[in-house]
């Protein structure tokens, strides 16, 4: 395929919009990824790299290597998401925790979206293809429904980790950040990298790299064998991760670093929500959330004694669902 600097420049923002979404536990970059229509080849130029491919490389040189890997596709796309995710971890951690209500509108947004650009590549519609859309739906929702487990600092964990987290970066509607939270490990991960931690941050990479070679070649199984199946599966993950993005959260379990005990919200503060106690007292570090429930807009308020956000909320999942919009017309055209 011959394409363009233009080309290449629409495909690394298309990587900086990845590496964003997948920065903020919730958003799944993959999601990103389809709807802009480069994710079949992401799969496929992934899986491709394989012992035989540095054959080429020793015997033909350089440029017909460069070739074969999709070099130029993979590095326009590396490099906006590897920029993207290590500035927006920051922006991210920022915003949830003094503006959780927006961010996650902005989010719920992009994700409604999401589930009809991908539900729509459907071409047919059976039984097996609406159970699968309902497992896909069942199995995302209970995993927003998980407690977050406490984190090991040890390399293995952090390899493992990047291995698991990968995987669900690349898979629509499963976020990676998300995963990295349920195993403990994106607090870690996040100071790794403002720290710049040379030695975490190549051990989580190192495991990503080996979940991410091994994990392409099931999906470009799944996508020529069961393609139906395996987008209704998707859209379903997608669907039930809404769960997660909803903005009005009451906290229920939290977990202590000073002591790593977990304990009830309720036993801490009379407030129903961990983030609006963070902001007042000022401290975002003492206490992280284990467990928490999706409630009403007004029910937030009132358990908070806050502004409910409503209004500019909803203009935020407005825009989130138009930027997937433009992403797929952009998409469409290449």
């Amino acid at each position: 395929m011959i394409r363009s600097l233009k080309d290449y420049l629409i495909i690394s923002l298309k990587g900086v919009a990845m590496g964003a979404a997948d920065a903020v536990p919730g958003v799944s970059g993959g999601t990103i990824a389809f709807i802009s229509g480069i994710y079949e080849e992401l799969i496929s130029t992934i899986s491709n790299i394989k012992p035989s491919l540095f054959k080429t490389l020793f015997k033909d040189g350089i440029k017909p290597f460069w070739k074969a890997l999709n070099g130029s596709f993979l590095l326009a796309l590396g490099s906006g998401i590897l920029v993207s995710f290590v500035s927006f971890m920051k922006l991210a951690k920022y915003l949830l925790e003094y503006h959780p209500i927006l961010i996650w509108s902005f989010f719920f947004g992009l994700i409604i979206a999401s589930i009809y650009f991908v539900a729509k590549q459907i071409s047919k519609w059976s039984i097996s293809v609406v159970l699968a859309f309902i497992i896909g739906a069942t199995l995302a929702y209970y995993i927003t429904t998980v407690p977050a487990l406490s984190s090991s600092n040890s390399s293995g964990f952090l390899f493992i980790a990047g291995a698991i987290a990968i995987c669900a970066m690349i898979l629509p509607g499963i976020s990676g950040s998300f995963i990295l939270i349920i195993l403990g490990a994106y607090k870690m991960l996040s100071e790794a990298f403002d720290s710049f931690d040379i030695k975490k941050i190549l051990i989580f990479a190192s495991g990503a790299l080996v979940g991410l070679l091994s994990f392409s070649h099931l999906l470009k199984w799944l996508f020529k064998n069961y393609s139906n199946i395996t987008l209704a599966l998707l859209s379903g993950f997608i669907l039930g991760s809404l769960n997660k993005v909803w903005p009005w959260k009451k906290t229920e379990l939290v977990l202590n670093d000073s002591n790593g005990n977990i304990q009830s919200f309720s036993e801490i503060s009379n407030l129903g929500s961990l983030s609006v106690y963070q902001k007042k007292i000022g401290d975002f570090e003492s206490y992280k959330t284990v467990l928490e429930k999706s409630i009403s807009p007004n029910t937030f308020a009132n358990l908070n004694s806050t502004e409910h956000q409503l209004l500019p909320a909803i203009v935020l999942i407005l825009l989130g669902f138009s930027i997937i919009l433009i992403l797929e017309k952009l998409g469409s055209k290449n």
